[in-house]
């Protein structure tokens, strides 16, 4: 099998759930909604709203903003990259990856700019070979086609196999299996009525770079 890492950013690169607290506190200040409003947006974003046109669209109706759905969305992707981080040890073990000879990429969804955003400002693209996102790629996990692309950015194929690195059971864990790749799930104790099928559970991203999981 190839040395051909893939990685999910939001919550496996990146702690997005600790940078969306933030952006909630500061969203419940600018509009003066009250503390109890960080907690509805908290909930609601558990709830299952990934797709954030669906989320400010129940936000703009529970707290009736002014502002379109559009202005409100356009500007949390503009906030969301000044507020994520990406932890030096995290950078140092993609860094170590590829000094091992492994190629190393990115696979995420979400809109270009925000997501492009997010590696660019964290420091991430200096540390990869190269990144898949679904807004400038036209295809979403599980679909396949966005793995392809990211091991084509790698100069590798998908037919020689390797890894997956993620916290969603079905996006990460699912579409790389289907994608013929080896998994690791990294369970953040958010999915606990999906079954996964991963070859190795950790709990941290770092886990999945060291003790040789990723060769096992």
């Amino acid at each position: 099998m190839q040395r051909l890492a893939l990685f999910d950013l939001d919550n496996t690169l990146i702690n997005l759930s600790e940078a969306f607290r933030v952006w909630a506190e500061e969203f419940a200040e600018e509009h003066e909604l009250g503390l109890e409003a960080v907690d509805w947006l908290l909930a609601l974003d558990r709830a299952g709203f990934p797709h954030r046109e669906v989320f400010f669209t129940e936000t703009r109706e529970h707290f009736a903003l002014s502002a379109s759905v559009d202005q409100l969305w356009s500007r949390y992707r503009t906030r969301m990259p000044f507020l994520v981080r990406c932890r030096p040890e995290v950078k140092d073990g993609l860094s170590q990856l590829r000094a091992s000879g492994w190629r190393v990429a990115i696979v995420t969804n979400g809109t270009a700019d925000n997501q492009l955003g997010k590696i660019q400002r964290t420091g991430l693209a200096d540390v990869v070979d190269g990144y898949a996102l679904s807004g400038i790629e036209g295809v979403r996990k599980p679909d396949i086609g966005l793995f392809e692309v990211a091991a084509q950015r790698c100069g590798m194929s998908l037919t020689r196999g390797g890894w997956m690195v993620g916290d969603h059971p079905v996006a990460d864990i699912g579409g790389g299996r289907a994608a013929g790749l080896r998994t690791v799930w990294i369970d953040r104790e958010t999915w606990s009525d999906y079954d996964h099928s991963a070859d190795h559970v950790v709990a941290d991203v770092i886990q999945a770079m060291q003790s040789g999981r990723l060769s096992q």
